[in-house]
């Protein structure tokens, strides 16, 4: 797909297919306006005439409008404009490349990113629109023997922007949405592959690839010699289960080129939870495959981080592992050794994301880190509490808890904090070791974050529970991608990099 920005009038544009917005009730946008006026009322008689009300998502396709260059012309209805927010916005660009899609239009010139957004500017509108375009785009048939193709696909679309002082924005924007989206299809084609093909091993493979490609990555794998002589007892004992070997990818990215103290992602790949001894119910366990979400996110959000070449250190680790029944298998009532030397009382073998990030998390100390952000499908309390729409986010250190939450706004890749208060420790007191790996049905996301934070004590340290936001189910199961944006936009951040007007 081709992307780019330009600056000028409709009447001038010979495309395919010109975009244009109408707003309730059958209100011209100001471009909409130009072209009525060009083609002599015949726009606005359509409307009149109850062709098109502008409710949000409303389409009409128009060919051969007169005086017009373009052949064709899309009418987008974009609800009130009044009331044109961030949500909405994403959603008629959706819909509308849906259509132009499926309409034979090979290009497009969109003069919806000239639209009014509250309190968002052109290198937001362009930018969102890019990923939005991209993830309508994206399909996972790698698998299949018959592949779906439109017979005349999109392949090129030109956004425009109000004036030619904006076009370096609009560039750069361009730029970073690319970098965002490839990170973001990256971390949706490795949380789609079956289980039979993405394990632990398989997760060590794209990291290697990842270090082929760009110059400023290099990889090294832990495996369970290495675990081993660590004192990993924790992580290794959740793949024994398993005839599939527990390896951890880590991931370096040297973007500042100096010894500058690197910002840690670690990301829970557990290939496959069938739950262990503590088995999951049946229904819905092949979803179980998405327990890798947060490493298949770790590792996008370095894609991105690498085709963006920011001048930051950042180190991304893939913990990955299968959590199996099976004849030696760890149960419940046993007691683990911890990499940091504290013990754990096994209560559920399903409680085990924790049981593998305590290990990756005390390894990292080595890094000497600016700051630590895990990533994890960890606790079906997140989904109960937030649903599909936030990812949980819970942190022992205020600056960097408040970091993460404006990158959430600025990506539109929404998080919430929760409390991390004192009060819910005690809730993993246990009588055979210094804790247990379960707190009881009461504030579930909660007390998995309390267990992980007794193992960053060296660092500022936060913690993002994606079990209700990395993928979907339903007719339209699959990744989402998430939260690659959130990551990107905050070492976007942290780098300095120009972002907006």
């Amino acid at each position: 797909m081709e992307f780019s920005v330009k600056s000028g009038s409709p009447e001038k544009q010979r495309s395919a297919c010109i975009v244009v917005g109408v707003f309730e009730p059958r209100r011209l946008s100001a471009i909409a306006e130009q072209l009525d006026e060009i083609s002599e009322g015949y726009i606005s008689n359509l409307l009149r005439r109850g062709d098109l009300e502008g409710k949000p998502g409303q389409m009409l396709l128009l060919h051969h409008v007169p005086n017009v260059l373009s052949e064709r012309v899309l009418l987008v209805g974009c609800g009130k404009e009044r009331e044109l927010d961030e949500r909405q916005y994403r959603q008629i660009i959706s819909k509308t490349i849906n259509t132009l899609n499926e309409t034979g239009s090979m290009e497009a010139v969109c003069f919806l990113s000239e639209l009014h957004v509250k309190g968002r500017d052109t290198y937001w509108k362009v930018r969102q629109a890019i990923e939005a375009t991209q993830d309508c785009l994206y399909s996972f048939d790698s698998l299949k023997t018959r592949k779906s193709e439109a017979r005349r696909p999109l392949r090129k679309i030109v956004f425009n922007v109000p004036t030619r002082r904006e076009l370096p924005i609009g560039e750069r924007a361009i730029s970073h949405g690319l970098a965002v989206s490839e990170g973001t299809s990256t971390c949706k084609n490795v949380a789609n592959m079956p289980p039979n093909i993405c394990n632990p091993a398989y997760l060590a493979e794209q990291a290697k690839i990842l270090e082929n490609d760009y110059d400023t990555v290099t990889t090294e794998i832990v495996g369970e010699k290495e675990m081993e002589a660590l004192g990993m007892g924790s992580y290794l004992a959740v793949g024994r289960g398993s005839a599939n070997e527990s390896l951890m990818s880590i991931i370096k990215y040297n973007g500042a080129n100096d010894d500058s103290a690197p910002i840690v992602l670690v990301g829970k790949g557990l290939t496959f939870d069938s739950g262990g001894i503590s088995l999951k119910p049946g229904a819905g366990m092949d979803e179980m495959k998405y327990d890798m979400g947060g490493a298949a996110g770790v590792l996008g959000a370095m894609h991105s981080l690498a085709e963006l070449n920011l001048p930051i250190n950042v180190i991304g680790v893939l913990a990955g592992c299968e959590n199996m029944p099976g004849s030696n298998a760890y149960r419940p009532g046993d007691v683990l050794t911890t990499m940091s030397g504290q013990t754990v009382e096994v209560l559920n073998t399903d409680a085990e994301g924790r049981l593998v990030l305590c290990d990756a998390l005390t390894y990292v100390e080595r890094f000497e880190p600016e700051a630590v952000i895990d990533v994890a499908t960890l606790t079906g309390a997140c989904v109960v509490a937030l649903g599909k729409h936030a990812t949980g986010l819970l942190s022992t250190h205020n600056p960097l808890a408040h970091e993460l939450l404006n990158a959430s706004e600025q990506s539109g890749d929404r998080a919430w904090r929760l409390p991390l208060w004192e009060e819910y420790q005690d809730q993993l007191e246990s009588p055979f070791a210094d804790f247990t790996n379960l707190g009881g049905k009461g504030a579930g996301t909660i007390t998995a974050a309390c267990f992980l934070s007794r193992f960053t004590k060296k660092y500022n340290w936060a913690h993002l529970d994606i079990a209700g936001t990395a993928w979907r189910s339903g007719a339209n199961k699959g990744s989402t991608g998430r939260p690659v944006s959130m990551l990107t936009q905050y070492l976007l951040n942290k780098s300095g990099a120009e972002q907006g007007e």
